[in-house]
C-alpha cells in the first residue's frame, strides 16, 4: 500500500512542530525554573547562540514564552512562559520521569523537583472525568478526522 499524500492529521505531530525542535523543550525547562536570560540559557542548555535565538523567537511566536526587557543599555530580554508555557510544565515533569525510571534506572539523579506539599514530586496523570490512572489498556481512540480510522486512511 502507498503512503498517503499527507499523514494522520494529529495534535501530538503539531505540538511538536512547535516544542519538538532540538533544545525547545530544555528552553522552557530553564525558563519554568527561572532562568529566563539569555546568558543563563546558553549556559545552563549548552545551545549555539544563533540556535537558541531561533528557538526562543519560536517559542516567542507561538505564544508559549514572553520576552520583557530588563535592560535599555544594552538593550537585553528575559523570557518567562506563558499560561500555554506553564501548561507544559506536567509534560516536562512527566518525561523526566520517564528519563529518571527508564534512561537512568533511578541511578544518579540530576535533579528532584518537590512537590509543595514537601514530598517528592511523582507526577500521574489521570483522568479529569473519573480522576483513575491513565492506563494503556482502558484508552480507546476514536478518530475525529475525515477519512481517517484508527489503522490509517479509510479507502479513497
Amino acid at each position: 500500500m502507498a503512503a498517503p499524500k499527507d499523514p494522520r492529521p494529529c495534535s501530538i505531530a503539531d505540538a511538536l512542530a512547535i516544542v519538538g525542535e532540538k533544545y525547545s523543550l530544555l528552553v522552557l525547562r530553564e525558563v519554568c525554573l527561572g532562568n529566563g536570560r539569555f546568558d543563563q540559557l546558553v549556559r545552563n542548555i549548552g545551545a549555539p547562540r544563533d540556535v537558541l535565538a531561533t528557538r526562543l523567537r519560536r517559542l516567542v511566536d507561538a505564544g508559549i514564552l514572553t520576552r520583557r526587557a530588563y535592560s535599555e543599555r544594552p538593550q537585553r530580554f528575559e523570557y518567562r512562559p506563558t499560561q500555554a508555557g506553564l501548561e507544559l510544565e506536567p509534560v516536562l515533569m512527566t518525561l523526566k520521569e520517564w528519563g529518571d525510571r527508564h534512561v537512568r534506572d533511578g541511578v544518579d539523579l540530576p535533579m528532584v523537583v518537590e512537590h509543595i506539599c514537601g514530598h517528592e514530586l511523582v507526577p500521574v496523570v489521570t483522568c479529569e472525568a473519573c480522576g483513575a490512572p491513565v492506563r494503556h489498556e482502558d484508552l480507546t481512540a476514536h478518530p475525529q478526522a475525515e477519512g481517517w480510522t484508527v489503522s490509517g486512511p479509510t479507502a479513497a
